[in-house]
């Protein structure tokens, strides 16, 4: 099998906006945050405590709706401990991720052993997947149907999270806020917007969003848990959000290049090409998105300086 055959697919395609859609939940909920001027790295931390909650709720209820809510509601509490210290606390919003983070790795690891006594994986009885949507006979249109059909619920949710992020900045007040508060927090002041209040909803939001795209990708296939299973997902999409700019439709286009690169070294991997070098693809576009999106950040940061000067 040649590299292009083992590329261009409707499988590869139905595999990549499988993977697309935990990270563009979770840059886009990193987007709302990053317009209030946070920069969430804790992204990874409410991906991996929703996954492992999704999974352990969800198979003991044998209810998949409930374990989604259940990883969305365990995100939230850990986006509350995140604005408390950052906000409340004033403690630097990194250093706040970086613990997030490092709590919610450890946390997994110890509720699996304390309650599945494994500290690897959920044992296959506790297993539960996302339904599948079917298209039906538009399921017959040719790559486009194969690609999109049989995807789950949070797929869809994940491309509507983009329009509904695009009315929210645009077109309401709490967006209005939020890019106040990013682009001048004095003005913002001034005009009576509290910026605690306004970056708290935005770090909410953030882990909603993170809460599902945890549920997407411990449920969406394996239907399963295993330790660290985010792998630098939560990295993966902070650099997509900082390519884009944190806007909606550029950080959906980040989202599913980061996304396509995933998926394109699973199938390459799948294929019998060297799986180390297809491992390594998703992390060095992220390195070189993260590098392009730093040098812009410099320029755009010079002239607000110069027109601050000026």
């Amino acid at each position: 099998m040649s590299l292009l055959q083992a590329i261009f697919t409707a499988s590869t395609l139905f595999v990549i906006l499988m993977k697309v859609a935990p990270l563009l939940l979770a840059s886009i909920g990193g987007a709302f945050t990053q317009q209030g001027d946070v920069l969430n790295i804790g992204l990874e931390g409410n991906m991996l405590i929703s996954a492992f909650t999704s999974i352990a709720v969800g198979s003991t209820a044998h209810n998949w709706v409930i374990g989604v809510l259940a990883g969305v509601g365990s995100s939230l509490l850990l986006s509350v401990l995140y604005a408390f210290c950052a906000l409340k606390l004033k403690a630097d919003f990194i250093v706040v991720g970086i613990g997030v983070n490092l709590l919610a790795a450890g946390l997994t690891v110890f509720l699996l052993t304390v309650i599945y006594h494994s500290p690897g994986a959920t044992p296959p009885s506790s297993s539960i997947n996302l339904p599948k949507v079917g298209l039906g006979p538009l399921a017959h249109i040719p790559v486009l149907g194969t690609a999109l059909n049989n995807q789950t619920p949070l797929v869809w949710l994940a491309f509507l999270s983009v329009p509904l992020f695009w009315f929210m900045l645009y077109k309401t007040r709490f967006g209005v806020h939020l890019r106040a508060v990013g682009e001048d927090p004095a003005a913002a002041t001034a005009a009576g917007i509290s910026l605690d209040r306004t970056k708290f909803w935005s770090i909410m939001w953030a882990g909603g969003l993170c809460g599902l795209a945890g549920a997407q990708l411990s449920m969406a296939s394996l239907g399963s848990f295993t330790t660290n299973m985010t792998a630098g997902r939560g990295f993966i999409a902070v650099a997509a959000l900082t390519f884009g700019r944190a806007r909606p439709v550029p950080t959906m286009i980040a989202a599913l290049i980061f996304g396509a690169a995933d998926a394109v070294a699973d199938q390459l991997g799948v294929a019998g090409f060297n799986s180390n070098l297809a491992l390594m693809t998703p992390y060095i576009i992220t390195i070189v998105a993260l590098l392009f999106g730093a040098i812009d950040l410099g320029k755009r940061r010079r002239v607000r300086t110069a027109v601050t000067t000026a």
